[in-house]
């Protein structure tokens, strides 16, 4: 059985390379976790049947292919409309589970709109595997959205909220 600080580990070993699909089994437990990012790799042809390579049309030409700098280019385009400040920072979910926005059920909300935060705050609790994992706003400003419900699903790298910086 994994924990969730190797599950985490294992994430950040995976976002630090260019690995885009991980598995691993432990005592009978399996794990597998696949990003979803474009990855240009360059491979020999001895060990192409190994990789997965995206199929080019033939007559496409070779400065239409996508890089990581036109990747890049493509994502960064919705950061320029008029409804996104540039100074809005947003909390991701770190995990695959369900949102809660307090402690318990009869209790006060971790944060409402109009909060401020510091980056040790506690925000909300993201329930994974049975365990209650508190997620700290890493960053310091003003809660302008709460994006999810209470006891809503979440995925990994979900916006949970969205902070104007100070």
């Amino acid at each position: 059985m994994f924990n969730i600080s190797e599950i985490r580990e294992l994430i950040k070993l995976l976002d630090s390379t260019n690995i885009t699909e991980l598995e691993v089994e432990n005592d009978g437990s399996k794990l597998s976790i696949k990003k979803n990012k474009i990855v240009e790799e360059r491979v020999d042809s001895a060990i192409i049947h190994n990789v997965y390579q995206p199929v080019k049309p033939l007559d496409m030409p070779v400065a239409s292919v996508e890089t990581p700098a036109a990747t890049a280019a493509v994502t960064a385009a919705p950061a320029t409309t008029p409804e996104k400040k540039s100074n809005l920072l947003e909390i991701k979910s770190p995990m695959v589970g369900t949102f809660y926005s307090s402690p318990s059920p009869d209790a006060a909300a971790y944060v409402k709109v109009g909060d401020k935060v510091s980056d040790k705050d506690t925000v909300c609790i993201v329930e994974a595997m049975k365990l209650m994992n508190e997620i700290e706003a890493e960053c310091r400003g003003t809660i302008v959205e709460v994006c999810v419900e209470n006891g809503q699903l979440v995925e990994y790298g979900q916006t949970l909220f969205k902070v104007s910086a100070e």
